[in-house]
């Protein structure tokens, strides 16, 4: 029989979210995490833009972000995570809604994009800056730059990521999605 005395209350946690699109996960990524990590008590990553592929803004499917953020984090060490795809709905004033009802509840957001900053502040919450961690280098378009040009990339991103891209032939579908563009990709 179910005795509501013997229930265990756990203490209240402080859980921040943070989106992206991780296209790829790169190193940049990973000292931001970190570092909101040892903020709070769970971190929610949002994958961003969970229904596009095979393009050079978003060549990898969510379910190999899911992949290469797992192993990342793996391989540091880091397991207070969730990882929640998050598909686009293109309807701002329900967003932060459909974003709620997709994971786990939190109390902060961290952003440095200004529309999100201003949905989740409107709803209600806590809006911290995210960290950036050497943008010019840490950079999805540079690393996506670098892998259609054959320049040397997997010191970007974690080992995790580097596996992941080759396991898929991530690498390569970049390759053959911009063959049409000039030799030099510069997006």
């Amino acid at each position: 029989m179910f005795s509501p005395s013997l229930v265990y209350m756990r203490r209240k946690e402080v859980s921040a979210l943070l989106i992206g699109r991780f296209q790829p996960f790169h190193n940049g990524h990973l000292e931001v995490i970190k570092t909101i990590s040892g903020q709070c008590d769970r971190m929610i990553i949002g994958i961003g833009s969970a229904q596009l592929s095979h393009t050079f803004e978003n060549p990898f499917t969510a379910g190999e972000r899911h992949l290469m953020i797992s192993r990342a984090f793996h391989d540091e060490g880091l397991d207070n995570f969730f990882l929640v795809p998050i598909v686009d709905i293109h309807r701002y004033a329900i967003w932060v809604a459909h974003v709620a009802s997709l994971v786990p509840p939190f109390q902060d957001v961290y952003t440095n994009n200004p529309l999100t900053r201003r949905l989740f502040e409107e709803a209600g919450y806590e809006v911290r800056s995210a960290p950036i961690f050497n943008r010019e280098v840490y950079s999805g378009t540079e690393i996506r730059r670098r892998i259609v040009n054959r320049q040397e990339w997997q010191s970007l991103v974690p080992r995790g990521v580097a596996e992941t891209i080759i396991e898929v032939n991530g690498d390569q579908r970049l390759i053959d999605i911009t063959k049409d563009h000039s030799p030099e990709v510069t997006i």
